[in-house]
């Protein structure tokens, strides 16, 4: 003798995300985290950025979305310091890529302080990490209620050498060759898969990422809707200026 089970209860047993999706610590069936996905679906509505590694350092680009006349192209900062050895790029919500900026700078000047040293790259990359698996967490220090909605490029230079890790808002880290996040990252992610090479040099890798980043662009390229920046063996971190903007958009092969 079978039973079997009234409709509803089956409707009831399956049912939408909208059953598991209230709370961000709550599994559903298939073992999936909504709120997680969520996020990493805000990621995939953000601005493209490209890193790509050298042997001598770290090239990071990213499309500058000014959607103003009357806006300052200037305030819209994708790339920032961490230490004068490590910068990012990000993609998806600002405001919460400051948030794991912040903590990040924190992280390293407390390394410093401490240890008399710079933080390496991957030591950085799981303190942010850290931070952005702790939402929903209780206690007496501020926690985000949910997960942030952002994706982290963190390059570095270190005694082991240029460093690149991507960061996810699921909390994971993954080193890098080349890596593209945001709303062109599929297509960006294949052409850097097929043009990309261990010999590359520093001046070839700043032609891959921006010729790259112009393929998914929805305006033309030009120096003021892209911001650049390298992390290098020699000087560190560094952001290009609008000289040198203007001189990489013209070495760009057509």
């Amino acid at each position: 003798f079978t039973r079997r089970l009234p409709e509803n209860s089956k409707a009831s047993m399956f049912a939408s995300n909208g059953e598991y999706d209230r709370g961000v610590n709550t599994f559903s069936p298939e073992g999936r985290l909504f709120q997680v996905e969520y996020a990493m679906k805000a990621i995939q509505l953000g601005s493209t950025a490209i890193g790509v590694r050298t042997s001598a350092g770290i090239v990071l680009a990213v499309e500058k979305r000014v959607t103003s006349v009357l806006m300052e192209g200037h305030t819209v900062e994708k790339v920032l310091e961490i230490d004068s050895h490590i910068g990012t790029a990000m993609s998806g919500l600002i405001a919460d890529a400051r948030t794991l900026v912040d903590h990040a700078r924190i992280e390293a000047q407390n390394h410093r302080f401490s240890y008399n040293e710079p933080i390496r790259t991957e030591a950085l990359s799981q303190a942010v990490c850290d931070l952005a698996l702790s939402f929903g967490e209780s206690g007496d220090e501020k926690k985000m209620s949910r997960p942030f909605g952002v994706a982290l490029l963190i390059a570095g230079v270190d005694d082991t050498g240029p460093k690149l890790y991507f960061c996810d808002p699921s909390g994971t880290y993954v080193e890098y060759k080349a890596k593209a996040i945001g709303s062109g990252s599929e297509g960006a992610q294949n052409t850097l898969q097929e043009e990309y090479s261990d010999a590359i040099t520093m001046e070839e890798a700043e032609i891959l990422a921006v010729k790259t980043l112009r393929a998914v662009m929805e305006e033309k390229l030009n120096h003021e809707n892209i911001e650049v920046a390298r992390v290098s063996v020699e000087s560190g971190y560094e952001v290009y200026g609008t000289e040198q903007l203007k001189d990489l958009v013209a070495r760009v092969p057509v």
